[in-house]
């Protein structure tokens, strides 16, 4: 192996091993070589210039799991461009709303995404290419690719562009995450992030790397990137199976692989066979976050999989990130760790900083840079008088430096004067082991304002009564103050969340502001 250009970027790392697989697609096994990659990458690059994108300009990805974002998302990094990774799961009107809202000069989707741009296309219709053969409207990518006008543009002076990534819109409309441009002077050299993550998780060019989720979202798209760039073997799920998952694993030797809390949920639910079935022996480290893992969850994952899971705290705005091993969080379950980047300071209210042990805002300062496109409001709002910055969560951290999550500031009940924080409601009545899921949200009330309100989903065959409600109340009652206690509580067949696993809390405040009064009644009100 030429050690020497191994040291370089994604290009030089592809050029010195090039019938290397890169990327493989778990359900079609299809596989593509890092000279594959890095060929089609680079006439990607060309052909968004012909274009007429100029630096720092956006395009729009709506597509799914599958090969071309990738190679679109590094083509925009060597261009100097923003590629916009849509979800799939998002309505037309939404996207149409994205597309938009960032200015997008033209849009990439496939057959199956086509009718998601339909809103778009018919209000203010753009340039829009398939990556599947073309229909009568839209063009074919691939076509457009094997007809490129004239020599490859030289990039030599241009930035390296990154993704723009929309927040998944759960206490409002979503918005644009973006980060700076790195400068022309990076090209050729290792991507500093890639570098950073290959130091803290052990990642170099013998990793091989699962990812089960979808690619438009923020940790499956950039550590997918990272791994290319550090000369990897990433393996893409197309959708997530928690059996085919194991295979996966002894299948392709996975080293390393991200996860969600829900997906360690559908694993534990595996029959005990089906979880020792499957050679897990060559997996390193399970890295997860996204989305609070309840501590049972977690500590069930570790007794099957051992001290490999490690979790991270952070967001797309890149402003600070803190890490937890196994080792670590057995002793201190809950938290999400100490900072690997930034400092990280607890402020009260009115900006002071407070001490360990104290609930507070959590802020980093020496993170990365971010702004909210086109809402210099909300990037105000997230950056302090120091400049350092806040994903908008509430914690502490105890004396060591660890950190602990409470809650968002936008999801707080404020009951009687009080500070009421949801999670640490749902985390009492996940301790009832005929809960398998939990959300606490405010509903109005004459004399207290809000008081919270619990909608729960039960495991298999657990009786939705009264009964069962008050039994659930009591078993929370056991950690919990009589004034942190639901006054009512609903059952439902599932909770709105994510793939991620993140509670669309907003969908649950929305449907029972108006019905405040609905389910059981736990206590007088």
């Amino acid at each position: 192996m030429n050690t020497q250009a191994m040291q370089g970027d994604f290009f030089a790392r592809a050029a010195a091993t090039p019938d290397r697989t890169a990327l493989v697609l778990a359900e079609s096994c299809a596989r593509l070589s890092a000279g594959e990659l890095a060929q089609s990458t680079l006439r990607m690059a060309h052909w968004l210039v012909a274009q007429g994108l100029q630096t720092g300009e956006r395009f729009a990805v709506v597509l799914e799991n599958r090969f071309e974002i990738l190679a679109l998302v590094l083509a925009a990094q060597h261009a100097g461009l923003y590629a916009a990774v849509l979800s799939t799961h998002l309505t037309p009107a939404e996207i149409a709303y994205i597309v938009q809202d960032c200015d997008a000069r033209l849009v990439i989707a496939s057959r199956k995404t086509l009718p998601l741009l339909s809103e778009q296309q018919a209000t203010q219709p753009l340039p829009c290419w398939t990556v599947d053969e073309a229909t009568a409207q839209v063009p074919s990518l691939h076509a457009a690719l094997r007809d490129l006008p004239g020599p490859p543009p030289d990039f030599s002076d241009r930035p390296l562009g990154r993704d723009l990534l929309y927040s998944s819109g759960t206490t409002g409309r979503p918005k644009g995450v973006l980060k700076p441009l790195l400068p022309s002077h990076l090209r050729g050299q290792p991507h500093p992030e890639a570098q950073n993550l290959g130091c803290l998780l052990g990642m170099d060019e013998r990793t091989v790397y699962l990812s089960p989720a979808p690619l438009y979202h923020a940790a499956p798209l950039r550590y997918t990137l990272r791994v290319l760039e550090l000369g990897g073997q990433a393996v893409i799920m197309e959708r997530f199976d928690p059996e085919a998952a194991l295979a996966l694993i002894e299948r392709y030797r996975i080293t390393h692989s991200q996860w969600v809390p829900t997906m360690f949920g559908r694993l534990l639910r595996l029959p005990e066979d089906v979880r020792k079935r499957h050679d897990l022996s060559s997996h390193r480290m399970a890295i997860h976050a996204a989305a609070p893992c309840p501590i049972a969850v977690k500590q069930a994952m570790i007794d099957w999989w051992g001290d490999i899971l490690l979790e991270y705290y952070a967001g797309s705005e890149g402003c600070g990130t803190t890490m937890i091993s196994s080792a670590e969080w057995r002793q201190r379950p809950g938290s999400v760790g100490r900072p690997t980047t930034g400092q990280l300071h607890i402020l009260d209210d009115a900006g002071h900083e407070l001490p360990a042990g104290a609930l507070g805002h959590v802020y980093f300062s020496g993170g990365g840079e971010f702004s909210y496109l086109n809402d210099p409001e909300k990037t105000r709002a997230a950056i302090n008088a120091h400049g350092w910055a806040t994903y908008g969560d509430i914690g502490y951290v105890d004396a060591e430096g660890y950190l602990f999550l409470s809650d968002r500031r936008a999801d707080l009940i404020l009951s009687g004067g009080v500070n009421l924080y949801p999670q640490e409601i749902e985390n009492a009545l996940l301790r009832h082991p005929g809960v398998q899921d939990a959300a606490v949200v405010g509903v109005p009330h004459a004399d207290l304002g809000e008081v919270p309100l619990a909608v729960v989903v039960l495991r298999a065959g657990v009786e939705p009564s009264l009964a069962t409600a008050h039994a659930i109340a009591a078993r929370a009652a056991e950690v919990l103050a009589r004034i942190k206690l639901p006054q009512r509580m609903v059952f439902a067949d599932a909770l709105p969340r994510l793939e991620t696993g993140k509670l669309l809390r907003r969908k649950l405040k929305e449907h029972y502001r108006t019905e405040p009064h609905a389910g059981h009644a736990l206590k007088n009100s």
